[in-house]
């Protein structure tokens, strides 16, 4: 109210192109005072942009800058109600949009929800942690880590949906396990110091290359433009021995056409959780020749991990007493199996190439390669699996080998150790072709990949009866993807737009067996049409839209191993989405309510399949229905805050649960009706406060807040996760060109309440003795923690 009252002034214009004073769409407008930054907007398709509520008279800056334009700062003095700015820019010299990215992602006036990360905002919260805990404040997001402390193994859900369920694309290159359809940013550490922006869409946003959205999409980029030769020196130490060190280097423009980036990291922690260590590697390197016309760039990313396993998480009777328990590497007599380690390499070879036919139409394709190797090594212990009721993992029968006989006596068992492997090549091939001209936007596009995997295992030793190396499976996987789409934005005037989007879909999976069934053959095809339309409103910073949208997916490599009398049908998601947003000078708010309706979705409801297996199953009905609130204020020079809240209703209409009946054999069965979908909280909460006590210093306080969550999908609080608020605070000073250009010097402490909490865990129940038993295991954080950085600019 306070800043109602204050606010007075306005100020707005058009940005333009010098030739032809053609408006432009999509440029970024800083408003600067004495150098601070007071707000940001982007232009609309007739190039308006405008700032409302000011509170004071006087000198301002506008910084406009547009990827395929030239950066222009002009002075706005302020001395009515009504200040008109006009800002023309110049063409740049070079073709610098990367249309792989503009084709995916949701323009700014696309009815979807949607948040944007800049280089800078990525930049402040990485010294160390993996992606998703740099995603954290943004809305709906809940993340987790197996070792406790965000190195290593992490998990995203993003309106209760999975990293499953979510699309991933880097430089618009699908990046999901093609099989799993899971993502493992491990296998690219330290993505993050080379990414120049993240988009992230709730919902089933607009058409992509990959697996279909069911819940969100992350849009990485790593194309980027630097004029100027730069180097950098990134290194970061805190808590559990953790380390982060980064070296980073670009040749500007070399002879005006060519340029060279790279960047080296090593990541390594001990981890919260016991043993839970992990070294990671990596290396980016990119060069491209940019032309007036046309782009041509080559990456290659590589990574390479080692993490000590910690996904058993930690049973609940050991919760209060050994909060950092792994029982992974125990089932070795005496100390812990010292290599009961996950260990994978991953290189990623991209070539894009990008030509502007005109001022209307341009072209981009890229063609790519992911290749992977790696295995997990495990050790198998006869005494441990017998104390536990089970010897399944020693049995020579589990092997396909007969029980050795010494003398009088028939061994059934015996301790060993086995490797699990993966080696695969993913590889396609995406296009678009964008036309843009008046009150029309058209792009065509779409992709195509194919994945071939090789799943296989080894038992490199074996205290009896199995020779070294002896391979005990050998499975192969083939699945194709292409994908078509034409997204169509139309302009109705100034303040409507609409926007319609049509993909269509063909997966082809051909599975030749499994490791629990190498007998089990499938062969499956699906055909997807996913149709998206909406309308967007926009006028004196108001934004509002309406939209829906069609997904389906298909299944995943395990819910195949159903079985051939069991197999799984795809999944259905109809989206509806209404958003309004309104944005000021000093101040933004907004709210988008969502209706996300499952038909057949998958779940996992304890039944055993046709091998044994615990797999999901179809669900007929189920859905999620939600309110995501955003807000924004810059209170002073000293001090700005940001804040989201979601709300929502995450039900399964109707579901079986099946429990192991240990005393008679089989399973019971018993029905739920509407019960929370596992993993979905009801309130889901982030803050921001950041204080300017001192010139290029900031003090951040970031809070979040996540509700009850319930390990399955029965809402039964004994099987679930306890609300937790924890609160963060990171500190940041600059110093320039002091010896070096510049210095970054950066303090983080999480948690700082030192609260006790888990994010993830799961759940399983049987029947014995005559009574039903439930165990349930936690994957906890680290209480106080804390990460220190030093980042130079050379």
């Amino acid at each position: 109210m306070v800043l109602l009252a204050n606010a007075q002034y306005v100020i707005s214009g058009r940005v333009v192109q010098q030739q032809g004073q053609q408006p432009i769409d999509g440029a970024t407008v800083t408003l600067l005072k004495n150098g601070a930054q007071i707000s940001s907007t982007s232009s609309a398709g007739n190039g308006y942009y405008e700032f409302r509520k000011l509170k004071k008279q006087g000198l301002y800056q506008l910084m406009v800058e547009h990827i395929s334009m030239q950066k222009k700062t002009v002075d706005v003095t302020v001395n009515s109600d009504v200040t008109t700015a006009d800002v023309t820019l110049n063409s740049s010299a070079y073709f610098l949009e990367p249309l792989e990215i503009k084709a995916l992602r949701a323009s700014e006036k696309a009815p979807f929800a949607k948040t944007n990360l800049t280089k800078q905002e990525i930049a402040k919260s990485n010294i160390g942690q993996d992606l998703p805990f740099l995603l954290n404040q943004t809305p709906s997001v809940v993340i987790n880590s197996d070792a406790g402390n965000g190195i290593g193994y992490t998990g995203i859900h993003i309106r209760g949906t999975d990293a499953t369920r979510i699309n991933v694309t880097m430089n618009g290159i699908p990046y999901n396990d093609a099989e799993s359809q899971g993502t493992y940013f491990v296998d690219i550490p330290d993505i993050a110091s080379s990414l120049n922006s993240i988009q992230v869409q709730r919902g089933v946003g607009t058409s992509s290359n990959g697996a279909g959205a069911f819940g969100a999409s992350l849009n990485l980029s790593t194309n980027e433009f630097n004029e100027k030769a730069y180097a950098e020196i990134n290194n970061s130490y805190g808590s559990f021995n953790s380390w982060k060190n980064t070296v980073k280097a670009g040749t500007g423009l070399i002879n005006d056409h060519f340029t060279v980036d790279a960047r080296i990291s090593r990541i390594s922690s001990d981890g919260y959780i016991d043993r839970a260590s992990t070294n990671l590697k990596s290396l980016y390197f990119s060069t491209a020749y940019i032309g007036k016309k046309s782009t041509i760039r080559f990456n290659f990313i590589t990574g390479t991990e080692k993490t000590y396993q910690a996904w058993n998480g930690v049973p609940e009777s050991l919760l209060k007493t050994d909060r950092t328990y792994n029982s992974l590497g125990m089932e070795k007599p005496g100390d812990p199996y010292n290599n009961e380690t996950d260990n994978y390499q991953q290189d990623h070879f991209q070539l894009f190439f990008n030509h502007s036919f005109n001022n209307y139409l341009s072209f981009n394709t890229a063609f790519f390669l992911s290749k992977g190797k790696g295995y997990y090594e495990e050790y198998k212990g006869v005494a441990a699996e017998t104390a536990a009721g089970s010897t399944s993992g020693t049995a020579f029968s589990t092997y396909g080998l007969p029980n050795p006989i010494y003398g009088n006596d028939t061994i059934t068992n015996t301790d060993l150790v086995r490797q699990l492997w993966l080696k695969n090549n993913y590889y396609g091939q995406i296009f678009s072709l964008q036309y843009k001209k008046n009150k029309d936007q058209v792009t065509l596009g779409g992709g195509w990949n194919r994945y071939d995997g090789g799943h296989y295992a080894n038992i490199i030793w074996a205290e009896v009866g199995i020779p070294k190396d002896y391979q005990y499976y050998n499975v192969n996987a083939l699945k194709t993807d292409a994908n078509v789409y034409a997204k169509w934005q139309r302009s109705l005037g100034r303040r409507f737009d609409l926007y319609a989007d049509v993909q269509y879909r063909n997966v082809y999976y051909n599975m030749e067996g499994f490791e629990h069934n190498p007998d089990v053959l499938v062969k499956r095809n699906f055909n997807f049409i996913n149709p998206k339309a909406g309308i967007t409103y926009s006028y004196n910073g108001l934004q509002a839209f309406f939209s829906y949208a069609l997904s389906n997916k298909e299944p995943n490599r395990t819910d195949f191993e159903a079985g051939i009398t069991r197999q799984p049908t795809f999944e259905t998601l109809h989206d509806f989405e209404l958003g309004v947003e309104k944005r000021a000078s000093l101040f933004t708010y907004g709210a988008t309510a969502y209706y996300m309706l499952y038909k057949n979705q998958l779940i996992l409801t304890g039944q055993i399949n046709d091998v044994g297996a615990y797999t999901r199953v179809n669900v007929p009905n189920s859905y999620r229905l939600g309110i995501e609130l955003q807000g924004t204020a810059h209170i002073a020079n000293w001090i700005n805050a940001a804040a989201n809240l979601t709300l929502s209703q995450n039900k399964i209409r109707r579901s079986d649960e099946y429990i192991d009946d240990y005393d008679n054999g089989g399973q019971i069965e018993i029905n739920h009706k509407n019960t929370d979908i596992s993993f979905s909280p009801s309130v889901i909460a982030g803050a921001t406060v950041n204080i300017l006590p001192v010139k290029n210093g900031e003090i951040s306080f970031l809070s979040k807040y996540v509700s009850r969550q319930y390990l399955d999908n029965t809402s039964d609080v004994a099987r679930s996760l306890d609300p937790y608020f924890v609160q963060d605070v990171r500190f940041t000073y600059t110093i320039k060109n002091k010896l070096f250009k510049e210095w970054n010097l950066v303090a983080s402490v999480y948690n700082v309440f030192n609260k006790k909490y888990e994010p993830n865990g799961y759940t399983f129940s049987y029947i014995y003795g005559g009574k039903t038993t439930t165990e349930n295991y936690y994957f906890p954080m680290a209480g106080t923690n804390m990460m220190f950085g030093v980042n130079i600019k050379l």
